[in-house]
């Protein structure tokens, strides 16, 4: 519950005397290191902020200069006392905000000065280390209060003495207490809208009959009952929070009410009207012994018949995940006739059922995720049974199949999840034809389908024939891509996001080039040794190239239509040459490209692995031997041995001249005159 601190601010800051800031009439002095509010601010101004002080006292002088106060936040400082005439020339404060500070130390002064604002409407006391007695003291002649905030301190039980003079309040927060006991807090709260009792000690809310109420959240206690009064009045409740608590059986809410949103997520609940081993607890009553002073009452309730008399007609958002459900109850789903988002993941289903006198014609969201569903059935009638649904999640689940024509049943879906279910899709290729398979053919409106994890083999055929995906997620799948990509042809026009993640992929040949709408493309965790040059051609806006066993990128990547295109690009854990770099230089001066994993990258040299923009010295030299024109070093290496054979030559020559010229003329029979 979330208490609004306005302010009335239209222009940019601007500095002021002292080290705070100004605009028009709202002074900002946050962060000073002030002991004391400044006593150089313009008499005119409207609205104060000194949040993060180190004021310990607000005397009778501090806010003489400030008639026209109506906004004051004193937010984390060390504020232990508030003087009783503090607030006498500032009749007009309408807001004040004194979180986190030690109000705790003179409470009853600080409340004699608290009773001289008339006009007060919104008061934060949170994180102030109050008890319950200390809150009463405090707010006891505050009866303009609107908005109430006693968060974050240390108030165990609330009674009737309380509040008892905020006739006017609409919205209270006591969330982060330490509250155990509630015995008539709020029963003279008459306007009270909004209440936040989160992250308390609550072990049940038995008899709740606030019908002025419009949001309760109390989440985050260790609720294991709710129980609205047997009632025919109408609640104005709308939402209604009991996620996180020990809750073991569904609320039991008003008959009349205008509720539309009812989170009941991580509690222990169940329905028994059908348990796993097959019995039944569905004509089982329940008696509630209910202890008021001197009265004790005793309520029998049949758990079980149509849900305890709760009207759930207007019901539009309903989650119930992390619970124990193995079931529903018959006929629940018709109780519900304008939910339009069901979530059930994280329970035991095994299996789900529809039909059309269930009336889920206005739900757009069905979440079934994480459950051990073998079974989903579908009841066809003369009625679509889900008209309008849009995101099926069905992933985590222990399916084969869907049931045949669920998606003639669901004209409007969206996004489907299949993913981390033994599934396949029709047409199945080979061996595999007479198994159950799952034809999302001629879906039109589908969109978005993830098939992570799905054990999918060898695809083939057309499975995505009249389709218009657009994203699609096949991670997960090692035996996906062990032909061609010739089954995705019937959406080279609409593909826009593609993940390949860990599908096994170690073929630079893949052809990827008629994907010509792709945009974005995830490679990770697979095994290329290189860059698929097929991927040169596209337009991509992002490409995850992670945990492969790349080497280099091709020094001209950025000068192909993927370079041109690409903002973002993902390339750590590869092993890098940090001998080859050209190619990284390449992209840090690549204009409006990131590489988000950046800090992440490595590059191997020997046995070390280096960041690639601060490589040392040595390897830098190293590098540059190993890199240096093949051409030279060979001559370099040559050039000795020449030297030494023409030196060798040259002395043997010396050494046999009169030799070899006596032996050239006996040969040629040639005189020569001496």
């Amino acid at each position: 519950l979330a208490l609004g601190w306005g302010s009335r601010m239209d222009t940019a800051w601007a500095p002021s005397p002292g080290g705070c800031e100004l605009v028009q009439s709202i002074m900002d002095c946050t962060g000073r290191w002030l002991s004391s509010i400044p006593g150089n601010i313009r008499g005119d101004t409207e609205e104060l902020f000194l949040d993060d002080n180190t004021i310990h006292v607000l005397d009778n002088a501090s806010l003489l200069l400030y008639p026209q106060l109506w906004h004051l936040s004193l937010a984390r400082n060390r504020l232990e006392l508030i003087e009783p005439g503090a607030f006498l020339s500032s009749q007009g404060l309408e807001v004040l905000s004194l979180t986190d500070n030690l109000l705790f130390t003179n409470y009853s002064l600080t409340a004699t000065a608290l009773s001289a604002l008339p006009a007060l409407r919104m008061l934060d006391l949170a994180g102030n280390q109050l008890r319950e007695d200390m809150v009463s003291v405090l707010v006891s002649n505050l009866s303009s209060l609107e908005s109430l905030s006693v968060a974050r301190n240390i108030i165990m039980r609330l009674d009737s003495s309380i509040f008892t003079n905020l006739t006017q309040l609409l919205e209270l927060n006591l969330e982060k207490n330490y509250i155990f006991e509630i015995d008539n807090a709020f029963e003279g709260l008459q306007r009270l809208q909004r209440l936040n009792i989160a992250y308390n000690y609550l072990p049940c809310l038995v008899g709740f009959g606030l019908t002025q109420l419009r949001v309760l959240n109390v989440s985050n206690n260790v609720i294991e009952w709710f129980l609205t009064l047997e009632s025919d009045d109408l609640f104005e409740l709308e939402v209604l929070d009991l996620s996180h608590n020990r809750l073991l059986f569904f609320p039991v809410l008003p008959r009349q009410s205008k509720l539309h949103s009812l989170l009941l997520q991580d509690n222990r609940m169940s329905f028994y009207q059908r348990l796993p081993n097959g019995t039944s607890l569905a004509n089982v009553t329940m008696q509630f012994l209910i202890v008021d002073g001197n009265s004790t009452n005793i309520t029998m309730v049949r758990l079980w018949d149509e849900l305890c008399h709760s009207n759930l007609s207007s019901l539009r958002f309903l989650d119930m995940s992390q619970n124990q459900v193995w079931g529903l109850p018959d006929n629940f789903l018709a109780q519900v006739p304008s939910l339009t988002h069901l979530k059930l993941n994280r329970n035991c289903l095994e299996a789900f059922h529809l039909s059309e006198e269930d009336s889920l014609a206005m739900l757009t969201e069905l979440d079934l995720s994480q459950n051990q569903l073998v079974e989903l059935g579908l009841k066809v009638g003369t009625r679509d049974i889900l008209p309008n649904l849009q995101l099926f999640n069905l992933s985590t689940n222990r399916l084969q199949a869907l049931p045949p024509g669920i998606f003639t049943q669901t004209r409007k879906i969206t996004t489907l999840d299949l993913s981390r279910n033994q599934i396949g899709l029709c047409p199945r290729q080979g061996e595999a034809e007479s198994l159950p398979c799952v034809d999302i053919r001629g879906v039109k409106t589908l969109t978005h389908l993830s098939l992570a994890g799905c054990g999918l083999q060898g695809m083939g055929g057309r499975p995505f024939q009249g389709t218009s995906l657009m994203h699609l997620d096949l991670s997960d799948n090692r035996q996906v891509l062990s032909g061609n990509l010739a089954w995705l042809q019937d959406l080279v026009l609409t593909l826009q996001v593609l993940s390949l993640r860990n599908t096994s992929l170690s073929s630079t040949t893949m052809d990827f080039s008629t994907l010509n709408s792709l945009l974005r493309l995830d490679l990770s965790g697979n095994s290329l040794a290189a860059f698929p040059t097929s991927l040169g051609t596209l337009r991509l806006r992002s490409l995850d190239l992670r945990d492969n066993c790349l080497r280099a990128l091709p020094l001209d990547v950025m000068q192909v239509t993927l370079g041109r295109s690409l903002r973002e690009l993902y390339l750590s854990r590869n092993p890098y040459n940090c001998c080859t770099l050209g190619w990284w230089d390449a992209l840090q001066q690549a204009e409006g490209l990131r590489v988000p994993d950046g800090r992440e990258v490595t590059c191997s040299h020997g046995s070390r692995a280096l960041s690639p923009g601060a490589l040392p010295e040595p390897v830098l030299q190293s590098c540059r031997w190993q890199t240096a024109d093949l051409a030279l070093l060979y001559l370099v290496l040559a050039l000795p041995t020449c030297l030494t054979l023409l030196v060798a030559f040259v002395v043997v020559f010396l050494m046999l001249k009169e030799k070899l010229l006596k032996m050239v003329k006996t040969r040629c029979g040639v005189t020569s005159p001496y």
